[in-house]
């Protein structure tokens, strides 16, 4: 990547550079990776953050959301924030590495500009230069999960490869919702034998004998200050994903003894703060704060936001920290009193471009691709547009795999799930074997060709738009709506459940509720509601042969979805979404 001398300037403007001129460029070039992102340090506690890494390892580019569409009462605050309207309301300057890494305003310009994001081995300079200025005993590194899935090293090596780089990395906390897809027996193999981390969770128990699965909560010594810390896992897995892989185990938000914690630490521990470490989600965690009482800083993960400022609920300070491994929180803590008396806060970008990786970390990620390393970096063809994954409705890359699918199983109507994981390919880029898995690589892989009556297939529609467009974040599971090919509709947001979707077209042809339609599906137990079902192949091999043989892909960017009543939080607060 070259940066023009205009470039240079910007960039020694977002970094803090007070230079000007000539000045400025010899500053910048002169400036150490690790000193990228100034940060003032307050008190003696140093908490560091990361939230739904999905096992990105390597740097990547994601496009964050273009529209982020929720009930009207809930868009345009932080949880349903994209684009301009996110821009203004934290004061970010267009142009800026801010805008790169927090929206899809001119994603395509300003990636050929910053280069591509994250990379452990990135993030990993940036951790060791702050426990290097705090010292290891003032800094508690937190993970809230979703971090052991999402690419194919992850899925080859059964979440291995990430614990040891979760482990070198000095992840201290972790709490847990798509790591529970490998399965209960892979997963307590990883923590007992594997994770020098501490699982913690207050909200998994034991169906049978109704007893907690993992510790509620540690208690940790940081900076003279004594932390507890309460783990809430993701309260809905058994939904979100296929309940065999936790058979036996119940979860839920589990409000009543997460108040009996805090209190019993606060009480009869008697620590200096309460924190929760959490995987419910930004909104139902901003909810949660609101009935929970005493928790003094909410570290949230699942629906990837990320946040440059904490917000409050009360006396709760709520932070989340992005996803794919685009960022590290920073929180520094002056503690006196059992109160927090300042406080300093910052989004760390892990521009990777611009930061040198730790050669140890490094070293680890490549050992750890080299057996796999031949079949991930296969080109198997390239994209004209632009190939992403998040938006509310419709993403580019999962009109691919449904295509794929299509081809594979002649269906009349494919559903891809509306997962928030995946990558990003700029236009005219190569696609890569790995760039595949980067979108689909699950546990659960095989895709499934059924028939199902019409009446069923819109109650389904309806109670996922339920769970995406609930007015109540506590009965909003996270996740986009789920993609359709074959299938066009309009949705009124803000009609009572049961009643958003009307003019349903099949193929071009109304919605007929009474026949039996031909579905592919995969990601899910939708095929389990239907009828002759047939397994397929795996996914990610559909969708690798599918591009093979298409050489070059162009999906349309249009979505196969009008929303009719919503004023949502993008381009601006106000503005109606296209």
């Amino acid at each position: 990547m070259n940066l023009s001398r205009r470039d240079f300037l910007e960039l020694a403007a977002v970094l803090g550079l007070t230079a000007t001129g000539g000045d400025a460029l010899a500053k910048l070039a002169k400036l150490k990776p690790e000193e990228i992102f100034q940060f003032k340090p307050v008190g003696t506690v140093t908490l560091l953050h990361i939230c739904d890494l999905h096992a990105h390892l390597k740097p990547l580019y994601f496009r964050e959301p273009s529209t982020l569409l929720s009930h009207p009462s809930l868009v345009g605050e932080p949880g349903f924030l994209c684009g301009e309207a996110y821009l203004e309301y934290y004061g970010i300057k267009k142009g800026s590495i801010r805008q790169y890494f927090d929206t899809a305003v001119d994603f395509v310009e300003l990636a050929h500009k910053y280069g591509k994001m994250g990379g452990v081995a990135h993030m990993a300079t940036l951790v060791k230069q702050i426990i290097s200025e705090r010292g290891r005993d003032k800094v508690l590194f937190l993970d809230s999960g979703d971090t052991w899935q999402g690419t194919a090293v992850a899925l080859f090596t059964n979440a291995k490869a990430v614990v040891d780089v979760q482990n070198a990395l000095g992840i201290d906390v972790m709490v847990g919702h798509w790591e529970f897809t490998y399965g209960k027996d892979r997963v307590m193999e990883l923590i007992d034998n594997h994770l020098k981390a501490e699982f913690i969770s207050q909200n998994v128990l034991d169906s049978m004998w109704e007893e907690r699965v993992f510790k509620p909560y540690t208690i940790k010594e940081v900076g003279g200050a004594k932390i507890g810390i309460i783990g809430n896992s993701y309260p809905y897995t058994p939904i979100a994903n296929p309940k065999e892989f936790i058979e036996g185990w119940t979860f839920g938000v589990r409000m009543d003894t997460l108040q009996e914690l805090v209190d019993e630490l606060k009480n009869d521990k008697k620590v200096d703060l309460v924190v929760l470490l959490s995987h419910d989600g930004f909104s139902l965690d901003i909810a949660l704060a609101k009935k929970v009482k005493g928790i003094d800083i909410l570290f949230s993960g699942h629906t990837h936001d990320p946040a440059p400022k904490p917000i409050f609920v009360g006396n709760t300070m709520i932070v989340i920290a992005g996803s794919h491994g685009k960022y590290v929180g920073r929180l520094d803590l002056e503690v006196k009193g059992k109160k927090i008396t300042k406080y300093n806060y910052k989004l760390i970008p892990v521009a990777s471009n611009f930061i040198k990786p730790d050669p140890q970390m490094e070293t680890l990620i490549n050992n750890h691709y080299k057996p796999y390393e031949k079949k991930l970096n296969q080109v198997i063809g390239k994209t004209q547009t632009l190939l992403y994954k998040r938006d509310t409705f419709y993403s580019t890359f999962d009109r691919v795999i449904s295509e794929a699918i299509k081809e594979e199983t002649d269906a009349e109507i494919v559903f891809t799930p509306g997962y928030r994981w995946g990558t990003t390919i700029l236009p005219e880029e190569e696609i890569t074997v790995d760039n595949i898995y980067e979108m689909t690589a699950i546990t659960y892989p095989d895709v499934y060709r059924f028939e199902m009556k019409g009446s069923q297939l819109k109650m389904i529609l309806e109670d996922i738009a339920d769970n995406v467009f609930n007015e109540n974040p506590l009965y909003q599971q996270g996740g986009d709506m789920s993609r359709l090919l074959g299938m066009e509709y309009e949705i009124k947001i803000t009609a009572p459940m049961g009643k958003r979707l009307r003019n349903i077209y099949v193929n071009g042809k109304p919605f007929d509720p009474n026949r039996y339609y031909v579905l592919a599906a995969w990601g899910g137990n939708l095929h389990r509601a239907g009828r002759n079902a047939k397994k397929f192949r795996p996914v990610y091999d559909i969708v690798i042969d599918y591009v093979k043989r298409k050489k070059v892909v162009a999906p349309p960017l249009k979505s196969n979805v009008k929303v009719i009543d919503i004023n949502c939080g993008c381009p601006k607060k106000g503005g109606i979404c296209p």
